[in-house]
């Protein structure tokens, strides 16, 4: 398992059924039992990747006399939010440059092109 918060959060993040059990947390808290219902997976493998969730921080786990419930953590998606929000931003701008290109393309073409009758 990666050690710094950011490859932790995208580890965990690359498999389907980690973000499927995330995107159930995000409509409130689950019990294990409840966030295997989908799944065709046994419980122990479910556990294992909640586990996953938990060393990642993006889920908790608390204790309710016999149930453990899931909750979801937001904290490192928001840094994951922040990490790709630079890029988004890098691109925007060369979008922008290229739109500006591509405009300045056209209208040279425009004054180039003969009229048509």
């Amino acid at each position: 398992m990666p050690t710094d918060t950011l490859s932790r959060t995208f580890s965990a993040l690359a498999d389907p059924t980690r973000r499927a059990i995330l995107a159930r947390l995000s409509k409130g808290e689950a019990t294990v039992t409840e966030l295997a219902a989908p799944f065709d997976m046994s419980l122990p493998a479910v556990t294992k990747h909640l586990k996953v969730l938990e060393k990642a921080g993006l889920i908790s786990r608390g204790r309710e006399a016999q149930w453990r419930p899931c909750t979801l953590a937001a904290t490192p998606l928001r840094e994951v939010s922040q990490w790709v929000e630079q890029y988004r931003e890098h691109w925007e701008q060369r979008f922008d440059r290229l739109e500006s290109y591509l405009s300045t393309l056209q209208a040279k073409q425009k004054k180039t092109e003969p009229e048509k009758p």
